[in-house]
Parts: C-alpha cells; structure tokens; sequence
C-alpha cells in the first residue's frame, strides 16, 4: 500500500503520528537548529562561488536582475511547495504530492527523475572536491580523493539522518559565516571604512562607470539567467528533511518563511558587493572567479586559499546533501510501489540502507564515467540532467495547483502556509519557468542540454504512464 493511501485512509495528511514521529519507519534525528541550517545551506552551492564570474562577464551589473529574476522564481516555487509540505511532510515532498495530485504517473516520473538528477550531480561535486584536495596534496591522485570524499560521507548518511544534520549543520554555518563577513567586509571597503583596504573604494560608481548597468542590453539579461539558474538548486531539500525533524509543521513554516532573505543576502547581497569592488570587465573576475577576484582587491592575503576552503566546504555540503536526497526520495519510491522494496526497509538506527547504497553505486559509477568517458557517457549525464531542475519546478507549480483544492475540501486547518495571490501568481510562476525552458531551447549553449534533459524526462515518462494503466488494468480486472 502506498504511503498516500494509508495517510489518506488515516484521516492525518502529516504523515506522522501523535508523538511527531514519522510514521513510515523514518527517525526525527534532525534538530531544528539542523533544518535552519539546512534550509539556509540549501541556496548556497558550490556554483555561486564559482560560476558567477561567468554571469559577470555576461551580463555586466545587469546580473543582479537575472538573479533578482531566479530568485523570486525559487521564492515562489518554495512558497508552493512549502504551503504543500506544512499541510503533509512526507520524505518524497513534491514527488508525493504530485502522486495524490496528478496521478501515480506524475510521482513515478519526477521522483526518479529528481534521483537522477542528484546522483550525477554526486560525481559532480565529488569530482569537484577532489581536484581542490589534489592541489593540496598531489600525492594522492584525483580519482583516490573522489573515492574518499564519497567513501566518507556515505558512512555519515548511513549512520544516522541525525549524523547528517550536524555534518550539514558545520558545512553549512561555514559558508553561512564565510558570506556573511565577505559582505560586511565588502561593504565597508565600498565606501572606503575598511582599514588597510587596498581598495580605494568607489561607491556605487562601478555600477555604471564600464558601459552603464546595462552594457550589453536587455538580452544579456535573459542570457545571464540561464547561467545562474542552476546555482540555485538545492533549495527544496528542506522539505524533504522535514519529514524526519522534530517539528516538521514548524520547520517547514520558518524555512520557506525566509528564503526571501536568504536569497537576498546571500546572492544578491554578495554579487552586489563584487559588482561595486570592481568594474563589471575586469578581467581577474573571470580568471580568478568573482570572489577571489573581489577578496585581492581589497588586499586579502592568500584569498585564493581561503576561498578554495570556502568551495570545498560548499562541495561536501552538497555531496552529503545530495546523497541524503537521493536516498530519500528513494525511499519514498520504494515505499509507494515505484521501486524496489528493499528501498523501504530502514535500519535499527531509523535510516534507509538500500536506499543509500543504490544511490552511492550509481554516484560511483557515474565518478568512474567522469574519468573514463568524459567527453561520452559522462557528458551525456551531465546534459540529460542538466534541465531537470526546472522540470522539477515546473511539476511544484502543476501539483500546488490542484493540492491546494483537495486541501481546502479535506484539511482546510492544515494550510498554515498559503501560496501568494493564489493561483495567478502560480501559473505566472509556471509561465516563467515555461519562458525559461523555452529560451534554452533557442540558446545555442543550452539547447543540447535542454533537449537531452526532455529525451530522459521522456522516457520516464513512458514508463510512468505504462505502469499507472498497467495498474489500473490489474485493479479493473
């Protein structure tokens, strides 16, 4: 029996019992000092430190427009999804809320393809991690680092989902603290207050002074959205997490409350910072990356190390949150009938083994790809997995649409959090989502992705829809 059913047979659209307990086998290991964490971390990926110089150089001041864009579009989606998760916290989040909302097919279909998406970008960050760890000890080869990091935080998630939260907890807070100072510290060099700053400090002035803010037009901005969208994935791992936490009505709540600020510091904020230390065109933000680049400036000394720290403490955040996804929507799968049982069954230590190990396997073998067939097999994950995030977006929007209906007619008392200006704000939401797919599909850069992305959502999709009438074939017959 799926886990809907029985929620639905129930009568408690929570999915826990009386004591806040998960009632399908999982453990509340997560404090609510780990969910704040993690739904803070949850926005700040690797990609931030690292691709926005790329944006920068694209897009010109007129980047903080694109990430104005993705980030009311993320501000948005949360807010569906947490309006969904508040009312039923469920390890599968939107995967089985899309199940109840839209039929079996739906869930089948963006659970796994969710899964995929988290098990390539596991070799990602893997492979990611280890050339940094390399450069500091080359003795070691890059493949042993990528083995290691990935051997190491499989043994954490396997532990305890309470191993997880304060591995994530630490990861998190670095780069929490790490943004935080880069904007104070940033800010008053701006405006010339930072003592020993080799920076002059300019103002607002390098908003304007190369070219204007918009120096290369209104199209740069389109374009810079498609280069920072995906930087920005990570954001609804939190309403998965809720699922095992202590207070998962609440959790929920207070994440999706604050991913306005959440996105507004951290990315806006910083990217403000380096737009206003630097000209838009200065070359050391693409050669350095935009942070480093930002950090000389002022005369940080050994800024490159310091941020290579940063970076790595984002790529193992995102590895130990990545296998943690996988493995529970995983389990939400196998528990409703989608995959394999054994994904089900937990541990005496309340975590889902199978579960974990199938996702590390194929995050193993997709590392292996990385280094044997990079130019092949590991190119066609990496594009085939590329868009899905924005599927996954796209599918919240859908979902939210008809949730909010069996919502209102069965727990009206359970919308604690409700969708802004419900429901156009939603299919505006889903129309810009749409735009952006759609923009991709023209971008020379992106088109391959986006094209391969829908090849494999494709496939999914068949089968999903060949499972749900076989279904129903055999409860008709």
């Amino acid at each position: 029996m799926s886990s809907t059913t029985t929620l639905q047979k129930a009568g408690d659209p929570t999915g826990n019992n009386g004591e806040g307990q998960p009632s399908d086998g999982l453990k509340a290991g997560l404090k609510n000092r780990h969910l704040s964490m993690i739904a803070i971390g949850g926005v700040i990926g690797a990609g931030l430190f690292v691709g926005s110089g790329g944006g920068i150089a694209k897009a010109g001041p007129a980047i903080l427009i694109s990430y104005a864009l993705v980030g009311a579009m993320v501000v948005f989606v949360m807010r569906m999804l947490g309006e969904m998760a508040a009312a039923s916290p469920n390890s599968g989040s939107f995967s089985a809320y899309a199940d109840r909302a839209l039929g079996r097919w739906a869930g089948f279909s963006i659970g796994w393809l969710y899964w995929f998406f988290w098990v390539v970008v596991l070799a990602v960050e893997a492979t990611a991690g280890a050339s940094i760890l390399e450069g500091w000890i080359p003795a070691v080869p890059q493949w042993a680092w990528a083995l290691i990091v990935m051997a190491v935080l499989t043994v954490t998630n396997l532990g305890s989902v309470a191993s997880y939260g304060e591995f994530e907890f630490w990861f998190a807070g670095i780069k929490v603290v790490a943004i935080g100072a880069f904007v104070v510290v940033g800010m008053l060099a701006v405006f010339g207050f930072l003592p020993g700053s080799d920076n002059p400090g300019a103002g607002f002035a390098h908003l304007t002074d190369a070219g204007g803010f918009m120096p290369n037009g209104w199209g740069s901005i389109l374009t810079g959205v498609l280069m920072v969208v995906f930087s920005f994935m990570g954001s609804e791992i939190v309403t998965l997490a809720a699922g095992e936490s202590e207070d998962p009505r609440r959790a929920v709540t207070k994440a999706t409350n604050s991913v306005i600020w959440r996105i507004g510091v951290f990315y806006l904020g910083s990217i403000f910072i380096v737009l206003t230390l630097l000209p838009w065109n200065d070359k050391s933000i693409v050669e350095k990356g935009s942070y480093v680049a930002a950090l000389d400036s002022i005369g940080i000394a050994h800024a490159g190390q310091i941020m290579n720290v940063i970076v790595l403490t984002a790529v193992l955040s995102c590895l130990n949150s990545g296998l943690y996804t996988a493995s529970r929507m995983a389990f939400s799968l196998g528990e409703r009938g989608d995959a394999p049982k054994a994904f089900a069954k937990v541990s005496k230590r309340g975590v889902p083994t199978a579960a974990i190990l199938g996702s590390v396997v194929f995050g193993f073998i997709a590392v292996y790809f990385n280094y044997a067939y990079k130019d092949t097999v590991f190119d066609f994950l990496l594009n085939s997995s590329g868009a899905i995030a924005l599927f996954v977006w796209l599918v919240i929007c859908l979902t939210q649409l008809r949730m909010r209906k069996i919502l209102v007619r069965e727990a009206p008392e359970k919308l604690t959090v409700k969708m802004w200006l419900f429901p156009y704000l939603t299919w505006a939401t889903a129309a810009m989502i749409t735009f952006v797919l759609g923009y991709m599909v023209y971008d020379d850069g992106n088109r391959k992705t986006v094209m391969l992305s829908l090849l494999v959502a494709a496939v999914v999709l068949i089968v999903g829809v060949f499972r749900d009438m076989r279904r129903k074939a055999a409860l008709d017959a």
